[in-house]
């Protein structure tokens, strides 16, 4: 791996909120109106996406590294908590709350959408968004612990069955 002048190494995987996994490919110096900028070349895993991210913009979009074994741990507490609230409300307001917690791009977050959102599957029929929401997060987070495990996706996919089973 390439060590950059910047926070993140070429070939380095890294989370981008709201699309999940990536692997930072190169860092290119492109003309900006006139000023050279720095970005990294991101491609989102399983997909053929390619995300230029302005160095200095790396703060700001919540560009982070993959979590550590600590947090990891803290994942899945969240996601064993049995004694959860499920917000009433209408859901679409839910449904805007749960996007705005899976931008933030904190694995917590996006934790705690995935584990409101099977509580509430048990009680009741999910909207096609809230479906949808549901593999949005279940797809971030599958993604990220395998990573941070360094397990197969599928393992942390039976780990999640387990876990919601007993919800």
């Amino acid at each position: 791996m390439l060590k950059l002048g910047a926070e993140f190494k070429i070939g380095e995987k890294v989370v981008y909120p709201a699309h999940g996994v990536g692997v930072i490919e190169s860092l290119q110096v492109r003309n900006v109106s006139g000023t050279q900028k720095k970005f990294y070349m991101l491609r989102i895993a399983d997909s053929e996406m390619t995300i230029m991210i302005p160095t200095e913009n790396v703060q700001t979009v919540g560009l982070r590294r993959i979590i550590g074994r600590d947090m990891v741990s803290k994942v899945y507490k969240i996601l064993r908590e049995k004694k959860v609230e499920v917000d009433q409300q209408t859901w679409n307001r839910r449904y805007r709350e749960y996007t705005e917690k899976i931008k933030t791009g904190s694995v917590l977050e996006i934790a705690k959408v995935l584990r409101d959102l099977f509580v509430l599957k048990a009680d009741k029929e999910l909207s096609f968004g809230e479906r949808k929401m549901l593999d949005t997060a279940r797809n971030l987070l599958v993604k990220e612990l395998a990573i941070a495990r360094s397990f197969p996706e599928e393992r942390i996919m039976e780990e999640l069955k387990t876990i919601f089973a007993r919800h």
